[in-house]
C-alpha cells in the first residue's frame, strides 16, 4: 500500500503507491480562515441546544484527540463565524490541542479557542497535518505567556507547512481517520468492560456486615464463610524476605538488557507490560529470590505507594520465560482456594475498606505483611469460587485485549504521523 521514498525535505519517507510529486510549501494562512471564539455569558434557556467547544472540551492523549462534549442550552445569537461545522478544526490557544469536528453544525466556538476553516478539499488531512511531528513541534515553539500559555493567531497563519496533491491528501486523511475510528472503538470497548467489571464487583461480593452477595450464579444459596487472611493464604511473602540488604546487594543486580529472568514490578503489571523500560536479573539473582518466583500463579499486592491495587499473575500470560517479583509488593497464594477468585475479591469494596484500616496514614502509604494477615475475608464454596473466578478472568482477558489493541493502534498512528508528513 505504501512505498518508501528517497530522502528529500519536501517528500515524506512513507507514501501511498503511485505518488511521487514533491509536496508544495505554503503558509497556513493561505489555506484557511482563522477565527477566535467568544465567551458565552447568556442565561440558560430551553431554546437552542448546542455543544460549546472551549478549552475544557479538548483533551490530548499522546497523538489521539478527543472532544469532551457538554450539551448546553443557550439563548444566543449564533454568528456564522462562531459555529463549528463539519470538517472544521478547533484548536486551543494553548497550542498542542486540536480536534477535527466530525459532526454537524451543532458546535459553538468558546473562549480561548480558535477555529481553522480550510479552503482545501480535505479538512481531515489538514487536521492530521497540524498534529504531525514537525508542524506541532514548530507551533509549540511559538507559544508565549507565563500565567496562561498561548499562541497568537498570526503565528498560526504564518506557519509554513507542506501539502501534497488533493488525491494524496484524501488518501492520508482517510487512513488516519480509519485508525482513529479503530482507536475509539477499542477504547470504548475497554471502558465498557471496565464499567461492567466495576458493577459486578459491587454486586457479586458481600457488603460490610453481610454474608451473601446480591448477585450470584444460579444454584448457589449458602452463606459465605468468614475467616482470617492468614487462614486462607498459604504464602505471604515479598522481595525483602530473601535476606539482608548486604545479601541483596551481593546477589541481585538490576540489568536493562534481557537476562535470565525479568524483575516484574508493579508498574509493569499496571501497564499490562505495555511499557518498554523493563528490568532483568541473572540466574543467580533469580535463584536467590526464589520466594517470589512467578513461575506459579500468584496474587500481587503493592504495599508501598499504590496500596489497594491487586494483580492476579498467571505465568502463561507473562511475556518473559522466567519471572520474579520486584520490591514494594507482597506476593500471596492459596493452595486450597481459587486464586483468581481471591484476587478479584480483594478488589471488592469490603476488602478495600478493611485494607485501608491497616495502611499507614502518615507520609508514603504502606502496610506490612503482619497486619495484612489479620484482615477478615469472605469465601463461598469452591465451586462458586471457580464460577466467579472464571467470569472475571474472561472479563480481564477482554479488557487486556482491547487495551493492547488500543495502545498498538496509538503507536502505529504515532509512527505514521512521523513518516507520512513532511
Amino acid at each position: 500500500m505504501v512505498i518508501k521514498m528517497e530522502k528529500n525535505t519536501q517528500i515524506p519517507s512513507l507514501r501511498f503507491k503511485g505518488f511521487t510529486d514533491t509536496w508544495e510549501q505554503c503558509e497556513l494562512g493561505d489555506l484557511t480562515d482563522l477565527y477566535v471564539g467568544s465567551s458565552f455569558t447568556q442565561e440558560l434557556s430551553s431554546e437552542g441546544k448546542y455543544i460549546v467547544m472551549d478549552m475544557g472540551s479538548v483533551s490530548q492523549d499522546g497523538y489521539r484527540i478527543e472532544l469532551k462534549r457538554t450539551d448546553i442550552k443557550r439563548d444566543v445569537l449564533i454568528k456564522n463565524d462562531l459555529v463549528m461545522p463539519k470538517d472544521d478544526i478547533g484548536g486551543g490557544l494553548i497550542i498542542g490541542k486540536t480536534a477535527h469536528i466530525p459532526t454537524e453544525n451543532t458546535h459553538l466556538l468558546g473562549d480561548h479557542v480558535f477555529r481553522l476553516r480550510f479552503n482545501t478539499e480535505d479538512g481531515l488531512f489538514m487536521h492530521y497535518l497540524i498534529n504531525s511531528n514537525n508542524v506541532n513541534a514548530s507551533l509549540k515553539k511559538k507559544v508565549t505567556g507565563s500565567a496562561q500559555l498561548g499562541i497568537r493567531g498570526v503565528n498560526v497563519k504564518n506557519e509554513i507547512v507542506s501539502i501534497p496533491c488533493v488525491k494524496e491528501q484524501w488518501q492520508i486523511g482517510n487512513l488516519f481517520n480509519n485508525i482513529d475510528s479503530l482507536i475509539t472503538l477499542h477504547q470504548r470497548k475497554y471502558e465498557r468492560l471496565v464499567n461492567i467489571k466495576k458493577a459486578l464487583l459491587d454486586k457479586m461480593f458481600p457488603k460490610d456486615g453481610e454474608v451473601i452477595p446480591k448477585l450470584r450464579f444460579k444454584g448457589f444459596a449458602d452463606t459465605w464463610e468468614q475467616c482470617k487472611f492468614s487462614e486462607v493464604m498459604d504464602t505471604v511473602t515479598d522481595f525483602v524476605a530473601a535476606g539482608s540488604f548486604a545479601d541483596m546487594a551481593e546477589n541481585v543486580v538490576y540489568e536493562s538488557l534481557p537476562d535470565y529472568a525479568q524483575l516484574v514490578r508493579t508498574t509493569d503489571l499496571k501497564s499490562n507490560f505495555l511499557n518498554n523500560n523493563f528490568v532483568y536479573v541473572s540466574k543467580k539473582a533469580f535463584e536467590f529470590l526464589w520466594r517470589v518466583n512467578l513461575d506459579r500463579e500468584a496474587i500481587i499486592m503493592p504495599n508501598i505507594g499504590n496500596c489497594g491495587e491487586i494483580y492476579y499473575v498467571n505465568k502463561e500470560i507473562l511475556p518473559y520465560k522466567h519471572n520474579v517479583l520486584g520490591p514494594n509488593a507482597i506476593l500471596v497464594r492459596s493452595e486450597k482456594h481459587n486464586n483468581k477468585f481471591l484476587a478479584v475479591s480483594f478488589l471488592s469494596d469490603d476488602f478495600q475498606r478493611r485494607l485501608k484500616l491497616i495502611v499507614s496514614p502518615n507520609g508514603q502509604t504502606k502496610f506490612n505483611k503482619t497486619d495484612l494477615k489479620t484482615i477478615d475475608i469472605f469465601t463461598p464454596s469452591t465451586n462458586e469460587q471457580v464460577k466467579v473466578g472464571t467470569l472475571f478472568d474472561s472479563l480481564d482477558s477482554l479488557i487486556t485485549l482491547h487495551q493492547r489493541k488500543y495502545e498498538k493502534l496509538k503507536n502505529i498512528k504515532k509512527a505514521l504521523l512521523k513518516k507520512m508528513f513532511v
